[in-house]
């Protein structure tokens, strides 16, 4: 199996969990526990002058859902998003998700000229009828939920008060969904619900860039609801300790338990759809830029996958010609059947590239959410929503 060379990202996780045994442990790391200290002061400060009103929230109109997370990356709430707004549209709700649309890039002048839109703030990818915007203006998340959902209206914005305000103003929704909105304490809302990955619940207890937490543990107290994520291979006891350590922080608000179930493969280049039983004993290459890659490729052995040589790129990275290149050629070395990615990363990955070198099928793992614990909560809390 080819030895795959790791990125910054995935050394810096190396190191922060204790993986790294090299002489930056006892050089880098102290230093970034010390920063880890001063920024978690720092945070803390911000969120006490929220709660105190000294720093200004605002309120757009209408019903506001937070979904976010204590750490960076990985827990999995496009999912999560994409299953509460869809639940919420049938219910009747007319829905916006709210994104900073993170790594989007800026409209071309074109696009600005045909739409009339010279601001370049809030951008509209979907307006509830039709896909406007590309992945790589809209960002790989709001793209995704975008050509998922229907009826549903998805707008980026850095400022998410001003896309929320443009939600309301332009299109009437009635409630907006704030995408990884934990830490966006400008905008208020009704609801918090906060993601937690089961295999790594508290990002090693520390503070960025010295762990994964994006701000103290305590601000859990925040969350009404708590879905912890990931949790196919979760025993009894461990969860039975996880919830415990919860408790801890927060001792009212809800608490589901879920994973994600592979449901079928798609083309990326045809987008044709097959069953799962393709890969049993397939011998594949994975390929993947997403936060957590080895969660992927679990996913992928638990279905009988026959993994023979893997590439990881850092999260959220765009593939380029030269390297989707490589990739195929990688697989006629390794005389793979077929290339695996994330629905995540075929938003990235050009159909058009390579093709001459006549590569293997490129198939994206389509996954659902599953709630296997506390499945009321989140019916009553879409019922309560619906019935406002």
């Amino acid at each position: 199996m080819r030895k795959n060379k790791l990125s910054r990202e995935q050394k810096w996780k190396r190191l922060i969990s204790g993986g790294d045994t090299s002489w930056r442990k006892y050089t880098i790391l102290p230093v970034l526990i010390l920063l880890g200290k001063v920024y978690g002061v720092i945070i803390g400060i911000r969120n006490w002058l929220y709660r105190k009103g000294y720093k200004k929230r605002y309120w757009p109109g209408c019903y506001v859902i937070s979904v976010g997370n204590i750490t960076v990356g990985g827990t999995g709430k496009t999912p999560v998003v994409a299953e509460l707004a869809r639940a919420l549209s049938k219910g009747g709700r007319k829905v916006a998700i709210v994104s900073r649309g993170y790594k989007s890039h800026s409209p071309s002048w074109r696009f600005r000229w045909k739409y009339k839109d010279f601001s370049n703030k809030t951008k509209v990818v979907c307006d509830g009828k039709e896909l406007l915007l590309s992945p790589r203006i809209a960002g790989d998340e709001p793209y995704m939920l975008a050509q998922d959902l229907k009826n549903v209206v998805v707008i980026t914005d850095p400022d998410r008060v001003r896309g929320a305000r443009y939600a309301m103003r332009e299109f009437g929704v009635d409630t907006i969904i704030l995408d990884d909105g934990m830490q966006h304490m400008r905008l208020r809302r009704q609801k918090d619900v906060v993601l937690i990955d089961a295999n790594c619940p508290f990002g090693y207890e520390r503070m960025l860039p010295a762990g994964l937490l994006r701000e103290p543990i305590e601000e859990l107290q925040r969350a009404d609801h708590i879905l912890i994520t990931k949790a196919r291979d979760l025993t009894p006891e461990k969860k039975e300790e996880l919830v415990e350590e919860i408790r801890k922080y927060n001792e009212k608000a809800d608490i589901l338990v879920s994973y994600y179930e592979p449901s079928e493969l798609i083309s990326v280049h045809t987008e044709s759809r097959f069953p799962l039983s393709l890969l049993q004993d397939l011998p594949v290459m994975v390929v993947t830029g997403i936060a957590q890659p080895e969660g992927f490729v679990k996913t992928l052995e638990t279905q009988g996958t026959n993994i023979v040589c893997k590439r990881f790129f850092p999260d959220h990275h765009r593939f380029r010609r030269y390297e989707i290149e490589e990739i195929y050629e990688t697989a006629k070395q390794f005389e793979v059947k077929a290339i695996l990615i994330t629905e995540k990363d075929a938003v990235r990955f050009s159909k058009r590239a390579g093709v001459e070198l006549d590569p293997p099928p490129v198939y994206y793992l389509k996954v659902a959410l599953k709630i296997s614990e506390g499945r009321e909560h989140f019916v009553n809390a879409v019922e309560e929503i619906c019935s406002r």
